[in-house]
């Protein structure tokens, strides 16, 4: 009989951690997150569910002559964004994943 006692404790606290953890990932997927390029000429801005939200391009990053330039800005910008969610999501999600 204790042993139904301590298996019922148990799956009360997997409720309240899911519980939490549901909450924390949906704080994360709410959270903004923005990044810029080399000069601040292309800014990105994500969810914590990883979705581009915004990209804003200062107009002399546009240079018809260089269309390689604005690319790399791009995904020098859409790579930092997605780091700081990465980073993000491991800081605030890590505790619960720690030692699986």
């Amino acid at each position: 009989m204790g042993n139904m006692g301590n298996m019922q404790g148990m799956m009360k606290q997997m409720k309240k951690l899911q519980t939490e953890m549901t909450a924390a990932q949906d704080e994360l997927n709410q959270t903004e997150f923005s990044a810029t390029s080399a000069s601040d000429m292309v800014t990105v801005t994500f969810t914590g569910d990883h979705r581009l939200k915004d990209i804003a391009i200062k107009p002399e990053a546009i240079d018809p002559d260089d269309p390689d330039m604005l690319q790399d800005l791009i995904i020098e910008a859409v790579n930092a964004g997605l780091k700081a969610v990465d980073d993000a999501t491991q800081a605030k999600m890590g505790k619960y994943t720690r030692g699986l």
